[in-house]
């Protein structure tokens, strides 16, 4: 086995990447019931955009967080999964990682609310 970054580069080696990718995609779907939600707002927001409008540069701050949420969320399951893996037992510093990664994905999300109210109230208000 080589060191990492001695290889060369190699399309197999990116598709088997791509792949492994696609796997923790889907497992994050399938086992973590934050994700659907965060599927679920994702797309209000995204027909929102539409209906209302929104420039390019709204849509890049939307694109950016939503990618933040859902990297930060990906992150806490993988924390999660890596520390139930870990002791399955009650654990005061396991509890405190958790809680953390959990904080990440909560704090993102709440800034996310604040700039979605930002670009879509003042365009809701000018319907009314």
């Amino acid at each position: 086995m080589s060191r990492k970054g001695t290889e060369k580069f190699s399309w197999k080696t990116r598709s088997k990447s791509a792949l492994y990718a696609l796997n923790g995609m889907k497992i994050l779907f399938k086992e973590e019931h934050n994700s659907r939600i965060h599927t679920g707002i994702t797309i209000v927001v995204i027909i929102a955009g539409f209906l209302l409008n929104i420039s390019a540069t709204e849509w890049m701050i939307i694109a950016i967080l939503v990618a933040l949420v859902f990297g930060l969320e990906i992150m806490n399951s993988a924390v999660e999964n890596l520390c139930d893996h870990v002791t399955p037992e009650k654990n005061e510093m396991i509890r405190k990682v958790k809680d953390l990664a959990a904080a990440a994905v909560f704090f993102a999300s709440v800034i996310s609310v604040i700039c979605g109210a930002i670009i879509f109230l003042p365009k809701l208000c000018d319907l009314f």
